[in-house]
């Protein structure tokens, strides 16, 4: 049997406790209308009247019907929902709400029930009233939220809300009408805010004020309603409250606290009844199993626990369930709270809750001690960040003088005190901050949900002012305007304190505690993105007479800041929004964020991204990235973007690399008109990044290139195509790069185009070429440290590897490319497709489309169109050898054009010879013939003799299907030719084509004729 929820957002519960999903709105307002109206009946006319106001659909009653289907679809139940004359009913059912009146419904009273303002009368009485007590907190603890939550606005509610609201006010008022009967303490200050002409409620706020010591308050309390009830009433106050007014003037005796309820009273309370002054709580706490389990160890360990984090993290809630916890266990003397945010002196707050009275001429710090000497109490002080040195002091004092106390304590920094225990509350995890956001809203979890709990970095004050926005604004609203989060979150519960009524206010609080110099640092890191590290506060937030280091620890122990691992320090979303504003007020805004820009500009010029320290530069880049990109913004954009061009490469970024290079021209452009050096560097990098997206690329500024940019362009904008276009052109610029950098005297360049041309090397099947200078390369970038320059080696090494049909070597060499290149996090896809196809050739279908499909969807992911064309080629081969001809081509045939456009004419060719085999091996023998006549026309193209026999291959294939044996078998001699001439014959792992296509020549041609064509 399900059960339903109305006391806050709607919810459905299975028997087992699990929740029952009804997610769609018009689904929920039908059962919120069944079970406001006792479940009915209620007629579809009226149900549609409820759920679609003048608005209804075309089909109304149908469209009823649809969701009523719906509902008892989710409710797993059909006959939970009936249908009768009457109109729709809902079957006898258990809800939270008939739960809560039945609590509130007995036991019934006897007679000599205390009155208010009278304690305990005998053993009898006072039974009966912690009997009651538990059954008021058990009932008030049903309450999740206001009742019907979603529902506010909905007229089928309002009466019922209205119902509910009235008895969980009234249950509010005589449970603690019953905990001051039983000498505890009730907090009513923010009810009375709420309704302030309850006399009832405010004649017990009045006792609870007077009881703690704060007599003038309460005489205040009652000047207040007496002028409210005569201006908005005509009224005066009530007879009895009339008579507490006078009782109190007179110092009534009989207005104290039963001695036994009292700490400060010689007597104890029995153990069977909690003795506290908890409030009780109006809504669940989510998440927090882990600080709740945490704080329950810690104070086992020790007697004084302090919960430190940001405003509005939600330590003192966390604190209070754990205080709720311990109350009644082995703390017979009671729980208590004392909140300080408005108290000026911690010693009279605390005497004030614990019923010691300031009437003596003996400081109270020292009577205080005396009081709880010898008790067990839990004490928690909360909020104390704005009295932290007197409630360290105190609390000092008093777990001196009393063994058997505890202090729980709740602040933005420690207190310091000897013996404490500190545990840092943090924001919420996403997951439990998106189920805090859906309850508070009452909405269904989405990616909208998300979005506004990480962009309110989980601080469930901050959550739960959103979560208020909702009604009037929808999920998407509130998330579209969180970028004027403090304008947005500017309306919180009225009876939450006025710190945390507004997110503004919240941040507001902590800002005032802040000195001068803390203020400064605090305010100018808000110009960094994602924190920073200690060195670029020190420079950043630099201000003289100030000390950066010692300002940032007081803001770290005061919760402001984060420490992340590194270590790093940053700001909390909010709290960065917050000192932004903060720092344009100072006037500073302009000047911080040009030296933030440039030190970070520095950072880069000085990253070794050539060496050893390359990947822990990378590393360091990576955290820095937020940084780097509001730099471009900076006075210096043009040396930044050249700095990071190398980084962006490494790490594959080449969207982000295209971006920046554009922007940074751009206002080069805009400024000067005139092409700068640095300009034409970045013309450089811009064109070979463009040319590895795959399109074509800007012009380079040659004119204002020196030699060291000179070599660069040869180098990189060869290096990044070098597979396509002309290869003697791209030769003869690896030449040129080679020689100018041996002038310049860079060892890391003479690397680099060592390994180029041993790559070009591979076009023209020049093996020794492609050992020497591969070598040669290897050997200068591991005498140098650079893990991707010997991986750059290796791969020109690797691929002579194959070339010979040495696969072993071949797949130790690109084993360990593919370790460099995880470790840097740099062409990765390339990697995986290598060794992709030694396992292609060893037959091992299965782990080379694994490998080629991780390395395709990894250069998607990256922007990396080569790298995708070389995973997709890989695809289609093996789709190919395991007789999947149609999928090959497919793979295949989109990529032509592409090759074409960026002149890979060697790649051209390749692809047309699968294709030209696919087209044979399907028995397509016009289709096979032209494909690899236009394959044999690039490979002739490219120079390359190993494309050539290829495509010679491919035609004796189709001729061979069309019928043409003799000219077959001639063409197969050929190639063969070709590639002894070339000193590359096809291993075996190769000739599956040839092989194949051998052997049918042969067996149609018969033995005479088949050696008569090779002689």
């Amino acid at each position: 049997m399900v059960r339903f929820g109305v006391l806050g957002p709607l919810a459905v519960w299975a028997q087992d406790g699990g929740p029952v999903r009804v997610a769609e709105p018009k689904v929920r307002a039908l059962l919120a209308d069944l079970l406001a109206h006792g479940g009915g009946p209620v007629p579809p006319d009226r149900l549609i009247d409820d759920l679609w106001g003048e608005r209804p659909p075309r089909n109304p009653a149908g469209t009823l019907q649809a969701r009523v289907s719906q509902l008892r679809r989710a409710l797993g139940d059909p006959g939970l929902i009936t249908h009768g004359p009457a109109g729709y009913r809902l079957a006898p059912a258990d809800t939270d709400a008939s739960r809560f009146l039945a609590l509130l419904a007995g036991p019934p009273a006897r007679p000599g029930l205390p009155r208010l303002a009278d304690g305990p009368r005998g053993d009898e009485g006072t039974a009966w009233l912690r009997e009651r007590l538990a059954r008021l907190d058990e009932a008030l603890g049903l309450w999740r939220g206001p009742a019907y939550a979603e529902f506010a606005d909905a007229g089928f509610a309002r009466p019922e809300i209205a119902r509910l609201e009235e008895a969980r006010l009234s249950a509010l008022e005589e449970q603690a009408e019953v905990r001051l009967a039983l000498g505890g303490d009730a907090d009513l200050a923010g009810l009375v805010r709420l309704h302030p002409l309850r006399e009832r409620l405010r004649g017990l706020h009045i006792l609870a004020l007077y009881r703690r010591g704060r007599q003038s308050e309460a005489l205040a309390s009652y000047g207040e309603l007496r002028e409210l009830l005569a201006e908005e009433l005509g009224l005066d106050p009530s007879p009895e409250l009339s008579a507490l007014h006078q009782a109190i003037l007179r110092h009534d005796p009989a207005l104290s606290a039963p001695v036994s309820a009292s700490i400060a009273g010689p007597g104890r309370a029995t153990p069977k009844e909690p003795v506290t002054n908890l409030p009780a709580p109006l809504t669940d706490l989510v998440g927090r199993d882990g600080e709740l389990a945490a704080v329950r160890d810690l104070l086992a360990a020790g007697r004084l626990v302090t919960l430190t984090g940001p405003g509005g993290v939600g330590k003192t809630r966390l604190a209070l369930e754990a205080a709720r916890a311990l109350a009644g266990t082995d703390l017979p003397d009671g729980v208590w709270l004392v909140e300080l945010a408005g108290a000026a002196d911690v010693a009279e707050a605390v005497a004030a809750v614990l019923g010691v009275r300031d009437d003596g001429a003996e400081p109270l710090a020292p009577r205080l001690a005396r009081a709880l000497s010898g008790k067990r109490a839990l004490l928690v002080l909360d909020n104390c960040e704005h009295v932290v040195a007197d409630a360290a002091g105190l609390a000092a004092r008093l777990l001196k003088a009393a063994p058997g106390l505890r202090v729980l304590a709740t602040s933005q920094e420690p207190l310091d005190v000897t013996g404490e225990r500190l545990l840092p509350v943090p924001p919420l995890p996403e997951p439990e901050a998106v189920r805090l956001f859906a309850a508070r809203a009452g909405v269904e979890p989405d990616a909208a949900v998300a979005t506004i709990c990480r962009r309110l970095d989980g601080i469930p004050l901050a959550l739960e002012l959103a979560a208020t926005r909702v009604r009037a604004l929808g999920v998407e609203g509130v998330a579209e305007r969180l970028d004027d989060r403090f304008r947005l979150l500017s309306a919180g519960m009225r009876d939450a304190p006025a710190r945390q009524r507004t997110l503004r206010a919240a941040i507001d609080w902590s800002w005032e505690l802040l000195t001068a110099p803390e203020r400064v640092v605090l305010r100018r890191l808000a110009v960094h993105a994602d924190g920073c590290t200690l060195e670029a506060a020190e420079e950043v937030c630099a201000e003289p007479g100030v000390d950066v280091l010692d300002a940032v620890a007081r803001l770290v122990d005061r919760s402001l800041v984060v420490v992340t691992p590194g270590p790093r320090y940053r700001l909390l979303e909010s709290v960065s929004a917050y000192c932004a504003e903060r720092l344009a007020e100072a006037g500073e805004l302009d000047a911080i964020r040009e030296r933030h820009a440039r030190h970070y500009t520095e950072l880069a010029v000085r990253a070794e991204l050539r060496g050893p320290r390359q990947l822990a530069w990378l590393d360091r880049l990576d955290l820095e990235t937020a940084n780097l990109r509001l730099a471009l913004a900076g006075p210096e954009p043009l040396r930044l973007v050249n700095a990071l061009a190398w980084y962006w490469y490494l790490r594959g970024r080449l969207g982000e690399a295209r971006r920046s290079l554009t922007a940074a021209l751009a206002r080069h452009d805009g400024r000067s008109g005139g092409t700068s050096g640095e300009a034409a560097v970045a013309s450089v990098w811009l064109a070979g990044m463009t040319l590895l997206s795959g399109e074509t690329p800007p012009a380079v500024r040659q004119a204002g290139l020196d030699a060291s940019g000179r070599a660069l362009a040869s180098w990189f904008l060869t290096h990044v195509q070098w597979a396509y276009g002309d290869h003697e052109e791209r030769r003869a610029a690896a030449d040129r790069a080679l020689a100018a950098y041996e002038e310049l005297g860079d060892r890391w360049g003479v690397a680099a185009a060592l390994s180029l041309r041993a790559k070009l090397a591979q076009v023209r099947c020049d093996l020794e070429a492609m050992r020497c200078d591969g070598e040669r390369s290897l050997a200068l970038f591991t005498e140098l440290g650079d893990d991707w320059g010997r991986m750059e080696a290796m791969d020109a090494l690797d691929r002579r590897a194959e070339t010979r049909g040495d696969y072993a070597e071949a797949a130790r060499l690109r084993e360990e490319e593919l370790r460099l290149a995880e470790r840097l996090g740099f062409e990765v896809p390339f990697k995986l497709s290598a060794l992709g196809r030694i396992a292609l050739l060893a037959g091992d279908y299965a782990t080379a489309d694994d490998l080629h499909e991780r390395a395709r969807r990894l250069a998607v992911a990256q922007s990396y169109k080569s790298a995708e064309e070389s995973a997709v080629l890989g695809l289609a081969m093996s789709a190919r050898r395991q007789g999947r001809y149609t999928e090959a081509e497919a793979l295949l045939t989109p990529w032509l054009d592409w090759l074409r456009e960026v002149r890979g004419t060697a790649g051209v060719a390749f692809v047309l010879a699968e294709l030209g085999f696919a087209a044979e091996q399907r028995g397509d023998a016009a289709t096979a013939l032209a494909r690899h006549r236009a394959g044999h026309e690039a490979a002739l193209a490219s120079g390359d003799p190993r494309a050539v026999a290829l495509a010679l291959e491919g035609l004796a294939g189709a001729v061979s299907l069309a019928g043409d044996h003799a000219e077959a078998a001639r063409l197969l001699d050929a190639a063969s030719a070709m590639r002894r001439e070339a000193g590359t014959p096809r291993p075996a792992a190769e000739r599956l084509d040839v092989d194949r296509i051998a052997a049918r020549v042969h067996e149609a041609l018969g033995e005479t004729a088949w050696e008569h064509a090779h002689a």
